[in-house]
């Protein structure tokens, strides 16, 4: 029942055989007591619990629930043999090829196979030497760590691109209204130049032809004038003139 389940947690991380969680773990029974054992088993003992307990804490169980029923499945704590590891990077290359994953670039299916191959390498070395495990976590989480940076960093560069881009996309559009406003005064001034023109011509001529009409008035005035001086002339010298 609980094998089903476990299929859908394909991991290259090895586990143990899925455990049917307890609910009721405090009713013990009555006969339960605790065996003695050797000095040297007892050490052996507390030594694999103490791993078991460091697996536990890099590699956190797996939990549950199926009909009703709760299952765990702990990391498994058995040594690895030089075959396991071919057969795991035999396992990766053929998940790597399964799941379509892409060589090069981004690709988070690349990156959580590769990720669940080093959990499998760290559970393997913690086994053997607890210290050199712990410092492989580190060395996992700082990683981690900085792939979540790099993640925040890109979002956020995307947004603030998306935001530049939308900004000048605005900003383009306002231009182009503004080219527009002043194309159409534009034309607006270039009709009152226009009408200006016009009217200055208009007055031009109007001005031309009230002048011609003017000297023409001013010359006949004149004319008549001298005409009218003359007479006058002639008759003040007939009168002035001694008689014979």
């Amino acid at each position: 029942m609980g094998e089903k389940n476990v299929e859908a947690f394909q991991t290259l991380v090895r586990y143990d055989n899925p455990i049917l969680v307890i609910k009721h773990p405090e009713k013990k029974g009555a006969g339960d007591v605790e065996i003695a054992r050797p000095q040297t088993a007892a050490v052996v003992f507390d030594t694999k619990r103490e791993t078991e307990e460091i697996l536990n804490s890099i590699l956190p169980p797996r939990c549950w629930e199926q009909d009703g029923q709760l299952w765990t499945q702990t990391v498994s704590s058995t040594p690895a043999t030089r075959q396991d590891v071919i057969n795991l990077q035999e396992m990766l290359d053929t998940r790597l090829q399964q799941t379509q994953a892409r060589e090069t670039g981004i690709c988070p299916i690349r990156r959580e196979l590769y990720s669940q191959c080093f959990d499998e390498l760290i559970r393997e070395v913690t086994i053997n030497c607890s210290e050199r495990g712990l410092l492989l976590l580190r060395i996992r989480d700082e990683i981690a760590m900085s792939m979540e940076a790099y993640e925040t960093l890109y979002c956020s560069s995307v947004a603030f691109g998306m935001r530049k881009a939308l900004q000048a996309h605005e900003e383009k559009e306002r231009l182009r209204e503004k080219v527009k406003q002043l194309e159409i005064d534009k034309e607006s001034l270039e009709e009152i130049i226009t009408d200006m023109k016009v009217k200055s011509e208009q007055n031009e001529r109007r001005y031309a032809e009230l002048r011609a009409s003017e000297e023409k008035k001013y010359a006949e005035e004149v004319a008549f004038l001298k005409k009218t001086n003359a007479q006058l002339k002639a008759q003040l010298e007939g009168i002035t003139a001694p008689k014979k």
